[in-house]
This record gives C-alpha cells, sequence and structure tokens, in this order.
C-alpha cells in the first residue's frame, strides 16, 4: 500500500507535487490554509476532546475540496474555525487571504456559507430571502432584486418566488441556502453536509448546480460522509478522523493508492485476522483487511479465477464464508484501509 499519513507530507504538496502561488504570480492560486489548526473542548466533568489535531492544508482558488470522513472525524469544527463561528484553541486559519481570528469581519466578507441546519428565515418569502442577504452585504436595493431573480432562476426557483420558505421540499431549501450563500459573490464556499437527509432526485440537482458554480470558477469547500459525492464532485479529497488527515489526493489517486483491481468483500465469523493473513498469501493478492464481520481483499488481475479460490483457503482453514461480494476500488475502500472500520460509523 502507498497511502501515506498527511504528517509525512508537506502540506503544500499533499497531492501530486501540487503548490499553490500568491495572487499575480501565475500558478494556482492558495485561497485557504491552516497551519497547525486546533480545537479542543473541554467537559465539565469529562477529559478534554480534541476535534480538530494540528489540522494542515492547502486549498488553490477554483478547488471543489472535500473533507471526507464518519460522523464526529472534525469536519464541521474544521468548517467551524474557517467560518469564523468557532474560535480555534491554537493554530492559524487563512480564508482569501484573511486571517479568521485576527479579522473575523473582513473574512466574512469572502465567504459563504451553508451549514447543516436550515437557517432560512421563515418570516421572509423565498424571494425575500435573498433580496435582504444582498442589502445586508450592501447591495443597493436595484442590484440585490436584479441578482435574487436571476439567481432563483439557475436554482430552478422562479416559480417559488413569492412562497414561503416552509412550503419548500428539503431539496428546494436547501438550493435556497445555496443561492443565498452566492448572493454576495464570496471568493469561498463552505457547505457542510449539503445533502444530507436529501431524497436521491434532490441530491443529483444540487450535484448538477454545484457542478455548475465550479465551471464558472467558485472555490467550493465541502463535508460529507457520501464517498459517492466526493468523488463524484471533489477536485481533491481529505479523508479525516480523530480531528487528523489520514490522507489527502484526488479520488482518483486515493483509489489508485489501494494497489488493487478489484476489492471482494469475504463474509464470514470467526478469527477474521487469521483468515486475512492466510488470504493475503493467495496469488493476485495485494492485501487483506479485517472488517465488521469479514474481510476485505485486495486484488490484482481478473478476478473470475480467483474466487473459487477463496473458498477453497477459507474451508481450509475452517471457515465458513457466509457471503461474498466483488466491488472496484472505492474511497470507502481507502478509508477502511486506513482505519479498519466502515466509513459511515
Amino acid at each position: 500500500m502507498s497511502i501515506r499519513p498527511l504528517d509525512e507530507l508537506s502540506a503544500l504538496s499533499a497531492s501530486e507535487g501540487r503548490e499553490f502561488s500568491s495572487e499575480g504570480s501565475g500558478g494556482p492560486v492558495e485561497i485557504i490554509r491552516t497551519d497547525g489548526l486546533t480545537k479542543t473542548f473541554a467537559g465539565k466533568a469529562g477529559p478534554v476532546v480534541t476535534a480538530v489535531d494540528h489540522l494542515g492544508l492547502a486549498v488553490g482558488e477554483g478547488e471543489i475540496f472535500g473533507l471526507l470522513g464518519p460522523n464526529g472525524a472534525g469536519k464541521t469544527t474544521t468548517v467551524g474555525m474557517l467560518t469564523t463561528r468557532v474560535v480555534p484553541t491554537s493554530g492559524r486559519a487563512l480564508v482569501g487571504g484573511v486571517d479568521v481570528v485576527a479579522d473575523p469581519s473582513r473574512a466574512k466578507q469572502v465567504i459563504g456559507v451553508v451549514p447543516q441546519s436550515n437557517t432560512l428565515d421563515r418570516e421572509l418569502t423565498v424571494w425575500q430571502n435573498l433580496y435582504f442577504h444582498g442589502r445586508y452585504f450592501g447591495m443597493g436595493a436595484e442590484q440585490a432584486g436584479e441578482v435574487a431573480d436571476r439567481l432563483l432562476e439557475q436554482f430552478r426557483l422562479g416559480d417559488r418566488a413569492k412562497a414561503d420558505v416552509a412550503s419548500l421540499s428539503g431539496g428546494m431549501a436547501q438550493r435556497l441556502m445555496v443561492a443565498r450563500a452566492i448572493m454576495h459573490r464570496p471568493r469561498i464556499l463552505f457547505l457542510d453536509e449539503p445533502t444530507a437527509g436529501l431524497d436521491p432526485q434532490s441530491r443529483i440537482a444540487l450535484w448538477e448546480i454545484l457542478g455548475e458554480l465550479h465551471s464558472a470558477g467558485q472555490t467550493i469547500l465541502l463535508t460529507t460522509h457520501y464517498m459517492e459525492e466526493a468523488d463524484r464532485l471533489c477536485d481533491r479529497v481529505a479523508i479525516m478522523d480523530h480531528g487528523r488527515i489520514l490522507a489527502l489526493d484526488t479520488p482518483a489517486g486515493l483509489k489508485r493508492s489501494l494497489g488493487a483491481d478489484t476489492i471482494v468483500r469475504v463474509g464470514c465469523e470467526g478469527d477474521l485476522r487469521r483468515l486475512a493473513a492466510a488470504l493475503a498469501t493467495m496469488e493476485g493478492a495485494r492485501s487483506a483487511h479485517v472488517t465488521d464481520g469479514g474481510v476485505l481483499l485486495y486484488l490484482s488481475g481478473p478476478v473470475a479465477r480467483t474466487l473459487p479460490r477463496i473458498f477453497s483457503v477459507a474451508d481450509a482453514n475452517g471457515f465458513a464464508v457466509a457471503d461474498l461480494s466483488v466491488t472496484e476500488p472505492t474511497l470507502e475502500a481507502v478509508f477502511i484501509t486506513l482505519t479498519g472500520k466502515e466509513l459511515r460509523d
């Protein structure tokens, strides 16, 4: 396996030797940077909890950058610090060149935020939610009205302009929150679990809109625990757990790092470490990892002739295979390889 923890890498070259430059120097522009960013929470009776642990990131302008990990990995806390809502315990964070702790007011001018919860104003119509957001950020009345009209059409909400926000479906409300977040043309759009709880159709509709924003040059940082979402949308993905980044690369690069063409999940009971050790010696096996209720076997080369051998090896070692499934390498498989647990904990 070639996956390496981020602390063995430079934060500025964590993916394919990528380096970012200052504005006007000709290369990709660094628009988000964190150095040693840390957040701890002290419980009233319990021990201190480290939610984010010395995070080092560099995100380029125009990227869709994803933070992928299970609930409790530190993704939301990271976004909270980058958007001035959570004060770091230590370390430094810059958004659009602005220090979020030293100058939070100016930082808010360059960011747009879509939190996990619905924060739309229920006393206002759909159109008014956009209009007054624009006015709050200094737009004149005419400009705010024109931009609100345009965004409602762009986000497929033109026919809902005069509707109460309480009448919107979950997908419509989420699209409206994204439209509101970019109303003042922020340099960076932060999305925290943007499709959590949405039905598949609404999720795909939001993906299409985010793709359009990305094509227009919008920088987006999103958190998610949906591997398909990160794989489809993101230029680069950082896999997080326990407040630390375990790996960072393009989705394709992360999957290539497994060094396998196929992953076979062998469902079984018993001493799974012993089964994994036996399966790892098979011809074509790259590695084997214990997971909940079975073993993940990473294979290179044709898989058809390998499947009967899996049953033979298991039987020879006293294991009865309960089920067996075959998949291509996925981001979830990368996470399991790094942590030994399922991504959707």
